[in-house]
């Protein structure tokens, strides 16, 4: 009887690992921000003048200020900050598919990115997986569909929505707004999040309870008996810790344009690296040749495969559930390996 009741509870937590496996693999959520096409210009600069204070005096050493939500059914980052970029520059580099492609893979646990246009509009092919390198067939696709909500002389506004992930993981978004400020800058917002139902919450609570035990974000709850700051964990520190990822994949993407063309991946990859190091606490997980080395490795891959295929742009579509999961049965021969 007792054998019995100890391989039901198995038999109920595997799933629950591996589907936490799926959701925290797919880092590519997001937001609450509203993503109407209304221009938002003003209440973007009205934010920029409210968060002056924040903007100067904070722990990350630049112009940035980072919030985060949780609900019972989705979680929410958020970071605003102020890049020395002039606006028409900034707008201009941020605005494409392509270019946001080459913004995702800086990430660690991006392996693949294909963007395409057709008739239906743009979309991008997604493919996570684990922090180190791993065949394109084990990593989980998401299809976003790519959207400019707004693009004017003032205001611009990228919207990135997968509607459905694995199982029960929805309405993941991307979305950036930026307006000019000062005399050569911008002010952006950059907002990440994606929904969930019972089975993604209950799994993402084993895996913040085992693997993920430890990890923070970047948000000071407190203090530690010794003094030293006491950061937030659980969900929020979980999409604290993406959205800062990905913010920083922005920076460098920015900063390597003054590259020449072919040493503007090089400069890209270090430049994260980079700026992820001076996170230790809540980013690192390679050393600086693991990681470059890896990323040479599979932007020759994806260079290929674009190369090779002349197939429209993928097709915007709610995943089949069933066949996702029978992908995650058939990961219980791949190390578990998360990315928040």
């Amino acid at each position: 009887m007792r054998q019995a009741l100890v391989s039901g509870t198995k038999a109920l937590w595997a799933p629950a690992r591996l589907f936490a496996v799926a959701l925290a693999c797919l880092g590519l959520g997001i937001a609450h921000a509203e993503d109407t096409d209304a221009n938002s210009a003003p209440a973007l600069r009205a934010k920029y003048v409210l968060l002056q204070d924040q903007l100067s005096h904070n722990p990350f050493q630049r112009p940035l200020y980072m919030d985060s939500g949780e609900t019972s059914s989705a979680v929410t980052g958020d970071i605003y900050a102020l890049i020395n970029y002039p606006f028409a520059t900034a707008s201009a580099a941020l605005n494409g598919p392509a270019r946001w492609c080459d913004i995702l893979m800086l990430h660690v646990n991006t392996k693949f990115c294909r963007a395409a246009t057709d008739s239906h509009g743009s979309a991008l092919q997604v493919n996570i997986g684990k922090k180190h390198d791993q065949p394109l067939d084990e990593a989980y696709r998401l299809d976003f569909a790519y959207r400019v909500a707004a693009d004017t002389p003032d205001y611009l506004k990228v919207i990135l929505r997968a509607d459905a992930g694995p199982l029960s993981t929805r309405d993941y978004r991307v979305i950036l707004e930026a307006v000019p400020v000062n005399d050569g800058e911008t002010f952006i917002h950059f907002t990440y999040s994606y929904g969930y139902g019972f089975a993604g919450r209950l799994a993402m609570q084993v895996y913040l309870g085992t693997i993920g035990r430890g990890k923070v974000g970047f948000t000071v709850v407190g203090k530690q008996s010794d003094g030293q700051p006491l950061y937030i964990g659980g969900m929020r520190g979980l999409v604290e810790r993406n959205t800062m990822r990905y913010y920083l994949a922005i920076e460098a993407f920015l900063g390597a344009l003054s590259a020449p063309p072919q040493a503007r991946l090089e400069k890209s990859l270090r430049a994260w690296f980079a700026a992820i190091e001076r996170y230790p606490r809540q980013l690192h997980e390679l050393e600086q040749s693991e990681y470059l080395d890896m990323k040479r490795k599979e932007y020759l891959r994806q260079q290929a495969a674009i190369r090779a295929t002349t197939r429209p742009a993928p097709s915007v579509r709610r995943s089949n559930s069933s066949a996702l999961r029978a992908k995650i049965q058939a990961d219980l021969r791949v190390p578990l390996i998360f990315q928040g």
